[in-house]
């Protein structure tokens, strides 16, 4: 009993003499929780704090637990070309002078961007036997295009010629040196002109691309020989959010031919003169038909300040609202009155949602 008592006074003054050296008891810590870590589940106590509970990883298929699945939300961006009477391009816009409807119904816009984003672009070449006469035109037009447009540090272009057949010549490159010598070693123009199912192909190689996605036509527009109506490469270039520029050679044949603007236009080129405006309409972009190299330096022009001066508006639709492949219209317009013309994409197609 006594050594039992003895031992008992030896522990506490230890314990004291510990307690005198420290000053204070250290509390045992414990870690912050990370609010973005999906295994933490906060709850709401009484007095407003908030308890942590963990909550197991739900298994993927293969049962690792490691194994996350991630679904992206739907982003809907919506470039915006913005005109005054004079044909100049407004660039004092903010995102609140902006209002925009989807399907009649006004929507937010998220957030609002310019130029700055990078341009991923692929370039229809026609290389069927139509566009005879228009070889060389063509092929400057393209050239320069590339020289006037791109900016290396930021842009890549992909090149296809189009035929009976589409082929990619080039693939996403910014090296304006390897395009130009893409166009150079096209061979003769031969063969029927299957445009629509090109630009269905340009569409598809640029639907996975980050930036803006933009398709330029140098075309005169006809059709011979597609498997897809118009309606299809409308949904393909919805489907991927791209934006359609046209450098129309129908008005330059017809003046080598003539001597005369406009010269005589069969209903074939009317046909196509009606597809090309109706492809750039839906999709925000625009229709140049040059007669000499001259207006084709002022096409070019046009398009290189419409795309440095746009607006990019972002919109999210609510998940879960809609099916994947319904349609909605857009419209976008200012607010105030303001009098201004608006180039824009005409709706765009609910996509499936991707699981990574």
């Amino acid at each position: 009993m006594v050594r039992k008592s003895v031992l008992t006074i030896l522990v506490c003054v230890f314990s004291a003499t510990l307690f005198a050296q420290s000053g204070r008891v250290k509390p045992v810590e414990t870690p912050t929780p990370d609010p973005r870590d999906p295994t933490i589940v906060y709850m709401p106590t009484q007095g407003g704090s908030k308890k942590v509970t963990p909550t197991p990883m739900p298994a993927s298929k293969s049962g690792d637990p490691e194994e996350l699945i991630r679904v992206d939300s739907i982003l809907v961006p919506i470039p915006v070309s913005a005109l005054d009477q004079t044909g100049h391009a407004i660039i004092n816009l903010r995102l609140e002078d902006f209002e925009l409807r989807v399907s009649g119904k006004i929507e937010q816009i998220s957030e609002i961007s310019r130029s700055e984003t990078p341009i991923r672009l692929a370039l229809l070449f026609d290389n069927s036997s139509s566009v005879m006469i228009a070889r060389e035109f063509e092929k400057k037009a393209a050239i320069r295009f590339f020289r006037r447009v791109i900016r290396p540090e930021k842009d890549l272009v992909a090149l296809f010629s189009v035929a009976t057949i589409t082929r990619l010549e080039q693939p996403f490159t910014k090296n304006i040196t390897q395009l130009t010598d893409a166009i150079e070693l096209f061979p003769m123009p031969e063969g029927a002109t299957a445009l629509l199912d090109g630009i269905i192909e340009a569409s598809n190689y640029l639907r996975d691309s980050q930036g803006r996605r933009v398709v330029v036509i140098v075309s005169d527009g006809d059709d011979t020989s597609s498997d897809s109506t118009l309606e299809d490469s409308l949904r393909a270039l919805q489907i991927a959010n791209c934006q359609v520029y046209v450098v129309k050679t129908t008005d330059f044949e017809n003046y080598k031919r003539t001597g005369l603007r406009g010269g005589n236009a069969n209903i074939r080129q009317l046909a196509a003169e009606r597809r090309m405006q109706e492809i750039a309409k839906q999709t925000g972009g625009s229709v140049y038909s040059p007669i000499d190299e001259d207006e084709l330096d002022q096409a070019f022009k046009q398009i290189s300040a419409e795309l440095a001066q746009q607006y990019i508006l972002s919109y999210y639709p609510e998940n879960g609202a809609d099916k994947p492949g319904d349609f909605h219209s857009i419209e976008v317009s200012l607010k105030n009155s303001r009098k201004a013309e608006i180039r824009t994409r005409s709706g765009y197609f609910v996509p499936k949602l991707r699981k990574h």
